[in-house]
């Protein structure tokens, strides 16, 4: 599938890499979500305010681990992973600027 571009350029037609819920996959690569096509995608939005990519983590791990937890409650998941999962990748590597 294809799209002209302004300059009438042709150029593939991507699909953001978003979540499918409640199992929190990716929809198009089926990795655990965010998948790593997604976390470049979110550095690259939140480049300047590294804070709300933090907030915006933060919420989007709480619904997975409710939609997680409510699919399988016996043995939810993992707390740590979940945080790694959502969060530890985003965190500032190196010193303060």
């Amino acid at each position: 599938m294809t799209r002209s571009a302004p300059d009438d350029q042709t150029r593939p037609l991507r699909r953001p890499h978003l979540p499918l819920r409640p199992l929190w996959l990716c929809r198009v690569c089926a990795a655990p979500w965010p998948c790593p096509v997604a976390r470049l995608t979110l550095r690259q939005e939140y480049a300047h305010d590294r804070i709300a990519l933090s907030i915006y983590l933060c919420t989007v791990l709480h619904d997975a681990a409710a939609d997680l937890y409510r699919l399988n409650p016996h043995d939810g998941p993992n707390p740590a992973a979940l945080f790694t999962r959502f969060l530890g990748w985003a965190a500032p590597r190196g010193g303060p600027r």
